[in-house]
């Protein structure tokens, strides 16, 4: 019985494979914190309550980020509206009533290409598109659809592969007691891949959050922040005017070498990717029907 499985046998490939995979574990650890407390400790120094709640202003001398940190929001709450509909939908179409062929195949193939594409070519064609051909110029709109069209492969794909996990025994049960399919997809379904679907769209946040080259040549680089009007319409209008990301402005801040006022930004930028990443984990947990008791 020297060779049973119930006694533990150590190899030493099987040490060495474990020593090796520590430390690929320990090296990425070390370059992530590296890059972060690097950017921390020269950044930390820039933030102050004028930075976070102030516009740049020739005039008054100041240098804040509250208009960039208004159209991030503006950004990302319009791509969403838009793309996560979109995105969802395709997957449970793709998922659950395309029949499974060459076109289903020939559409996920498509798609991943589109999630390959530099994003530098979407700025391009959303500028071209967007700005010029449907007249909407340099504004967050343009901005929003031409990032509409980046992360909508990255909400379809994971919400695809978040359906497939749900096993199909699920769908039999309930079209078995008579349900719709539709009412099947609503109720059991994508309550049961909700944890990969919030995990796709907190993803696509942080690419948006993240992205600079599509909206330099889409969204511009305003930096003001919308008038309220009487009736609240310069929150609207402000959809159709420019308005730079906090990626935009520190990317102007480097070119004009304000490196103390770039660092504070990506500290702020690092902040909310931190942020994301611990919502990701929570809004999974949290929806997630096997955790449930």
């Amino acid at each position: 019985m020297e060779n049973s499985v119930y006694q533990s046998v150590k190899r030493p490939k099987d040490m060495c494979l474990k020593i090796m995979i520590y430390m690929c574990a320990a090296i990425s650890i070390l370059i992530l914190v590296g890059i972060m407390g690097y950017v921390f400790a020269r950044g930390f120094a820039s933030i102050n309550i004028e930075f976070l709640t102030t516009v740049p202003s020739t005039i008054r001398g100041t240098f804040g980020v509250i208009g960039n940190i208004v159209n991030t929001l503006y950004i990302i709450i319009i791509t969403l509206l838009i793309a996560v509909p979109l995105g969802v939908g395709a997957a449970i179409y793709l998922n659950e009533y395309a029949k499974q062929g060459k076109i289903v195949k020939l559409i996920e193939f498509t798609t991943e290409t589109l999630a390959g594409i530099p994003s530098i070519i979407f700025g391009l064609f959303g500028m071209i598109f967007f700005g010029q051909n449907l007249g909407f110029g340099y504004s967050i709109l343009t901005g929003s659809l031409t990032l509409t069209i980046m992360i909508l492969p990255l909400i379809t794909r994971n919400t695809q592969e978040a359906l497939k996990t749900v096993p199909d025994s699920y769908r039999q049960g309930a079209l078995g007691i008579g349900a719709t399919k539709w009412y099947m997809i609503r109720t059991i379904l994508l309550p049961s891949a909700l944890p990969g679907i919030i995990t796709g769209v907190i993803l696509a946040i942080g690419r948006i959050v993240g992205e600079s080259a599509a909206l330099l040549f889409t969204a511009g680089s305003g930096f003001l922040l919308p008038k309220f009007g009487e009736f609240g319409e310069g929150l609207i209008q402000k959809i159709m005017q420019p308005g730079g990301s906090l990626t935009i402005q520190l990317y102007l801040s480097m070119q004009k070498a304000e490196y103390g006022n770039a660092f504070g930004i990506a500290t702020v930028l690092l902040i909310i990717v931190l942020l994301i990443n611990v919502l990701t984990k929570y809004l999974s947990r949290k929806f997630d029907v096997n955790n449930r008791k």
